[in-house]
């Protein structure tokens, strides 16, 4: 019998947040998005169950589960953030478009479905709005295509065929996570050898990698700029913990920093994932602990403005720049924040500047923050998942009571937001 977390019913929410109030405590890291969004596609790989432990309650996951579903494959809830996944056939159908077009993990599934059954039809993903116009699927195409897949494209419809793949050299022109981790999947179950170059380097890499190779795959270097792929005649089944979310712990991490109010511990975390963001905090003056699995943040007496480049790993996370522009509000001076990685990422800035903060927009890229600002209560709505967090932040340092619509786009990776920071002390209603 498939079982499957509740479903988002389709209801627009929104986070009604008082400002200012002491924030002390614990509070717990979940299993990383990015890690458990990549495992359900293993699935259509491999002959034999897989159990999943440590999976965050979060859209995203919920939106991969559906996915399999809708795909006529099994998906059993065994317990709090426990699944077991199954293929059920090598049956071929289109990618359903009302999954794809709300998360853009959806094209994880594309290379999988190809390596096993050797057709996959499917649209454009949606997901996310940042880097709208720098987040294409070229790398994707192209390297199905290398590998000898045929791709057609017709009104925003992808098709893509292969008798079966074969391995082959992959440059990346770019550095791509997703990218890196498709292909790598994909060249599991092709013919001979294949070499990806200019890979990314992000830990959820490595750990695929070696959920993969547990199963049967011969994979070697994930975690450096070249992977090598052997590929193999078939994957079996297996179990998997989902590795700590090093983001939503970086940005737990840069939340209390910002209410610098009382200690707060972050437990279950993998500190060793975060050390741009540790020597940030050295920079700007922010009193921490790390232990093998636990971060402590200290209250400090100021904070100091320090410029940031967002970089791919290990450099400075893309996806806590907009939690480390709402610290630098608080910061005494100015700070220069350089987004890298993606176009509109910094848009939501402006929404920082409704609430009192002094920022300007240099360009598309560049932000000056011009710090200490008293932010205080608005009404918002959540842009995109990270800006969204972002400005759950804010609010909690803001005067006032702040309202946060569209929190479907938060709830995407954050698990129980609301219920976890009121356990530090804040007063979050959804309502």
């Amino acid at each position: 019998m498939n079982d499957i977390i509740k479903t988002s019913d389709g209801v627009s929410r929104k986070f009604v947040i008082s400002g200012q109030k002491k924030l002390a405590g614990q509070i717990r890291v979940s299993g990383a998005k990015n890690a458990a969004l990549k495992i359900f596609p293993v699935a259509l790989m491999a002959d034999g169950p897989i159990k999943m432990t440590n999976v965050p309650e979060i859209e995203d996951c919920l939106r991969a589960q559906e996915m399999l579903l809708a795909l006529g494959h099994s998906v059993k809830k065994l317990g709090a953030g426990e699944l077991e996944i199954e293929r059920q056939n090598k049956t071929c159908i289109n990618l359903p478009a009302e999954l794809v077009n709300k998360f853009r993990a959806s094209i994880m599934f594309v290379g999988p479905l190809l390596a096993s059954c050797g057709n996959v039809c499917f649209p454009h993903p949606g997901g996310c709005v940042i880097g709208a116009g720098t987040r294409p699927i070229d790398m994707f195409l192209d390297g199905f295509k290398k590998m000898g897949a045929r791709v057609e494209e017709a009104e925003n419809q992808y098709k893509i065929t292969a008798e079966k793949l074969k391995g082959a050299t992959i440059f990346f022109p770019r550095i791509t996570v997703t990218g890196t981790e498709s292909l790598m999947m994909t060249a599991c179950l092709a013919q001979g050898l294949t070499v990806l170059k200019n890979c990314a380097m992000e830990p959820e890499i490595p750990a695929l990698a070696e959920f993969l190779n547990s199963l049967g795959a011969k994979i070697t270097g994930a975690g450096t700029s070249v992977i090598k792929i052997e590929g193999v005649e078939k994957l079996s089944g297996g179990e998997i913990k989902i590795m700590p979310d090093r983001i939503e712990a970086g940005t737990f991490a840069i939340l209390a920093a910002a209410a610098n109010s009382g200690e707060i511990k972050i437990t279950d975390c993998a500190p060793e994932h975060l050390e741009a963001l540790w020597s940030q905090f050295d920079r700007i003056g922010i009193k921490y602990e790390l232990g093998k699995d636990f971060v402590k943040i200290f209250p400090g007496s100021k904070i100091l403005a320090a410029d940031m480049v967002t970089h791919e790993y290990p450099g400075f996370a893309t996806d806590l720049q907009s939690a480390y522009t709402v610290l630098m509000t608080q910061a005494q001076g100015s700070s220069l924040i350089h987004e890298t990685i993606y176009d509109r990422r910094l848009l939501f800035t402006d929404m920082l500047t409704q609430m009192g903060a002094n920022i300007i927009m240099a360009d598309p890229h560049r932000v000056v923050v011009n710090g200490p600002s008293k932010l205080r209560s608005r009404k918002l709505m959540s842009p995109d998942l990270r800006a969204g967090m972002a400005l759950v932040i804010a609010a909690l340092i803001a005067k006032g009571t702040t309202e946060i619509g569209n929190v479907y786009q938060i709830e995407r990776g954050y698990e129980k937001l609301a219920e976890r920071l009121n356990g530090l002390g804040a007063e979050i209603n959804k309502v």
